[in-house]
């Protein structure tokens, strides 16, 4: 099994798309340089806020592709892999080709709602398909299921290659138990950038971040400096964000994300359904603070 160093801010990409809804690869490769200058630590790819389920087969290898090649190994890239088909998902980690990725992110099975020991058998599946580090993704707001703490403990425990947990159940308490009882060896990452800090000064390696999407270089900082116990000025930059970090998920994600980065221009504010663009006087306000935020941190 290969290490990975998941201290800092990993940025969960968006997938750009041109006004005919093709994806734009060109603008999802000056988005992959603008990381990569700007201290982000690693890349998400294939998560929900790429939109992978309107995502073609061949789409999605060549988003893949295209990410690979850009970073050249110098920071490591997570791949999404999961789903509610315990099978499907075991197969694909046993026949794709992973050269490149350096772990993967692999969701709690959604719609399905399964139990507590249904959500244990289906991560013991994915850990013996596969050697490459297994980051585990709790998001009951979209999987239907909270997966407990003790739930969470008993698959890090129980398989070496399941290295982290990334948590979006906004359950503090949850979280601060599995941080207070995990292995050694087992990170617990925010799930939500509004909470990264607060999630640090617990004892958080860092943020699969949305917002990194378009403030790489600031919300690094913001990490940086709270994991090394600069709390004050972390603070500072905590606080610059929250209003754009609220508006960021109004209108659902990545909704808000792409609307900052075509403000930016960046991209082209748009979306593949069942997903639609924020609202015309949410934009208004995200341009608002954007302006209010020109001044660096």
């Amino acid at each position: 099994m290969v290490d990975i160093n998941l201290k800092g801010m990993g940025v969960a990409l968006i997938t750009p798309f041109k006004e005919d809804e093709s994806v734009d690869y060109e603008a999802l490769g000056r988005l992959v340089d603008f990381q990569l200058q700007n201290g982000t630590d690693y890349l998400v790819v294939l998560g929900t806020t790429a939109e992978t389920p309107t995502l073609t087969e061949q789409e999605k290898k060549e988003i893949v592709s295209l990410v690979v090649s850009k970073v050249r190994g110098r920071i490591p890239v997570v791949l999404g892999v999961g789903g509610n088909c315990t099978r499907s998902v075991v197969e694909k980690l046993k026949h794709d080709n992973f050269d490149g990725i350096d772990a993967i992110l692999s969701v709690v099975p959604y719609y399905n709602k399964p139990s507590q020991e249904g959500i244990y058998q289906h991560y013991k599946a994915i850990s013996e398909a596969t050697d490459l580090p297994i980051i585990l993704y709790n998001v009951p707001g979209r999987t239907g299921v909270n997966m407990t703490a003790e739930t969470t403990l008993r698959v890090a425990r129980d398989f070496k290659n399941v290295v982290a947990v990334k948590e979006a159940s906004g359950n503090i308490t949850q979280m601060d138990d599995i941080i207070k009882n995990k292995p050694a060896n087992f990170d617990v990452i925010s799930g939500d950038d509004g909470i990264t800090f607060p999630l640090i000064t617990l004892g958080a390696v860092g943020v699969i971040s949305v917002i990194g999407n378009a403030f790489p270089k600031e919300f690094s900082k913001m990490v940086r400096l709270a994991l090394n116990g600069d709390y004050n000025n972390a603070l500072t930059i905590h606080h610059r964000f929250t209003e754009l970090i609220e508006l960021l998920f109004v209108d659902g994600n990545p909704a808000g994300a792409k609307s900052i980065l075509n403000a930016m221009g960046y991209i082209e504010n748009k979306l593949r359904l069942p997903l639609v663009p924020t609202r015309i006087t949410t934009f208004e306000k995200i341009r608002l603070v954007l302006r209010e935020l020109s001044i660096k941190c």
